[in-house]
């Protein structure tokens, strides 16, 4: 398939996914989500691909949803359902990476924002450039911290303290804190990230095809306790919620004006 906002190289066994809106800094617009989507489903019955590593074009992995694309728009003149399956398409996302049966390695550099973030998050493996910040972006905006699997996934990654500090401040984490708190395996200078990425690769083609997919597989069960499922349905309602508010405007107004948001609780 072709897409509009991804570049594919396959090589053997494995599949290189570069985000390719860098002059956005590959933030996550309604057709980079829908591209997303549409290689995951291709990769679901595509047993030749045993490895994606995921990266960004340009200076950033990802800056998460693209406000000034419409994925960040205020919902109060949609209903609450049209708002909930646009909530759920993007969040989507990482349930879909958790399920898939191929290794995902997360090549990081610059920033990793909001829904960027969780592109990490989901990804089986990461490994980080001198200049990755990350971030769970979504307080700063007036929403829920809790958002698109990331009160699922990060908690199981740094442990529920620093998980806490992280949502619910928004604060960045830059590639050393991301390696000390093992969010991160290795971090490297930037133009060495593809050939970290590469060793990686190597390594994990060595495994049998099966044995990859039953590790991935046994990992994922083991560290769960309940399920992503109820994880995003919750994120998925919280956000609703605080889309219809006055604040979420307004932080997006903030945003986009490059200024701090004047939040009222309203």
């Amino acid at each position: 398939m072709a897409y509009d906002t991804l570049s594919i190289l396959r090589e053997e066994g494995v599949l290189w996914c570069t985000l390719n809106r860098p002059d956005a800094l590959n933030a996550m617009s309604p057709g980079l989500v829908d591209d997303l989507h549409a290689l995951y489903d291709e990769l679901a019955s595509d047993q030749s691909v045993r490895v994606v590593v995921l990266r960004g074009a340009g200076r950033a992995f990802c800056a998460g949803l693209d406000l000034k694309a419409g994925t960040g728009e205020s919902v109060s003149d949609r209903s609450v359902q049209a708002g909930l399956r646009t909530q759920h398409h993007i969040a989507e996302l990482a349930i879909k990476m958790r399920r898939l049966p191929q290794v995902f390695v997360a090549c990081v550099h610059g920033a990793a924002c909001g829904g960027g973030f969780m592109l990490a998050l989901a990804s089986d493996l990461r490994i980080a450039g001198e200049s990755a910040r990350m971030n769970a972006a979504f307080i700063k905006l007036g929403l829920s911290g809790c958002d698109v699997g990331v009160s699922y996934l990060l908690p199981r990654l740094v442990g529920a303290s620093v998980a806490a500090e992280l949502i619910l401040t928004g604060r960045f984490v830059e590639a050393e804190r991301a390696r000390e708190l093992g969010l991160v395996s290795n971090v490297v200078a930037d133009d060495a990230l593809e050939s970290e990425a590469r060793k990686l690769v190597e390594d994990l083609l060595r495994t049998s095809p099966l044995g990859l997919r039953l590790s991935k597989e046994c990992l994922n069960a083991s560290l769960d306790a309940g399920s992503i499922e109820a994880a995003v349905s919750m994120e998925d309602r919280n956000q609703i919620l605080c889309a219809q508010t006055r604040d979420f405007g307004e932080g997006i107004r903030a945003f986009l004006e490059k200024r701090p948001p004047r939040f009222e609780d309203r």
